[in-house]
């Protein structure tokens, strides 16, 4: 439940532009230089910061003329401090999907093949965050795929504004498609978007070893039992590993009160 309040809570400071909404505008103030930690798109009318995937894309087109340090840095900085905390508990984007896998319909569990395609996010990291902005000049998986963009700024500016009507074309209904695509398999399959395709995820799974904060074990009261790697939903080897959204559940499945978030070292 506490996890849940601070989803719903982040979820509305993200996005606490509120006359955005109302107006169909885009906030472009000074707090859009800065960052949230989580998956929120930059063209949200309720946005108040940029998302950090779009800001490091965005430097990236433009790193031929400089670096992005700063946002790289930011993004490192999250990554060392939290890591994959982000996903389990300051994602918009997962809380979404979490609510959506409430819908009564028959579950598919975690099996070989889910565990196959959790590498996917990695590739999409390499590829379309960075190869493509560097490459070609332009945000690759802001452009081609991100559902949280299609959602958050998509559909709500175009529902808003008939000139952006007029100018739907291909691109944004490979958008839509994909943003279907993620709402009806998130109904059967645990947030499926972070598991398979997000890069956020992935770039802050980097991080798993070196994280400041998150799950830890008390290694002298496990009895190595695995029942928190069999009840947990992700693609998790362990608990803390880099698919690990460090949520706490496993924490309940544990006979022994080995687990505990916090500090790690």
């Amino acid at each position: 439940m506490r996890r849940k309040l601070i989803q719903v809570i982040c979820a509305i400071l993200y996005n606490c532009n509120f006359t955005g909404f109302a107006k169909g505008t885009i906030y472009q103030g000074d707090i859009k230089g800065i960052c949230v930690p989580g998956l929120n798109c930059y063209s949200c009318p309720g946005a108040i910061a940029s998302c950090p995937l779009g800001s490091l894309q965005a430097a990236l087109v433009s790193s031929k003329y400089k670096f992005p340090y700063y946002i790289l840095g930011m993004m490192i900085l999250f990554g060392v401090l939290l890591g994959r905390v982000i996903c389990g508990y300051l994602c918009p984007f997962g809380l979404f999907q979490e609510l959506l896998y409430k819908i009564p319909s028959k579950k598919v569990k975690k099996n070989r093949w889910t565990k196959r395609l959790a590498y996917v996010k990695y590739v999409i990291l390499i590829v379309f965050v960075v190869l493509i902005p560097l490459t070609f000049a332009t945000p690759g998986f802001c452009k081609y795929i991100c559902p949280a963009g299609t959602l958050e700024g998509g559909v709500f500016l175009v529902s808003m504004d008939e000139r952006l009507q007029a100018l739907l074309g291909g691109l944004f209904s490979w958008k839509m498609l994909i943003l279907v695509l993620v709402i009806g398999t998130t109904i059967f399959i645990f947030r499926s978007f972070c598991r398979f395709v997000c890069p956020l995820g992935a770039f802050y799974g980097l991080f798993h070893k070196v994280s400041v904060i998150g799950m830890k074990v008390d290694e002298n009261r496990c009895n190595g039992c695995n029942a928190c790697v069999s009840s947990c939903k992700m693609d998790v080897e362990k608990v803390g590993d880099a698919e690990c959204i460090q949520c706490g559940e496993c924490k309940r499945a544990c006979n022994q009160c080995a687990i505990s978030m916090g500090r790690k070292r």
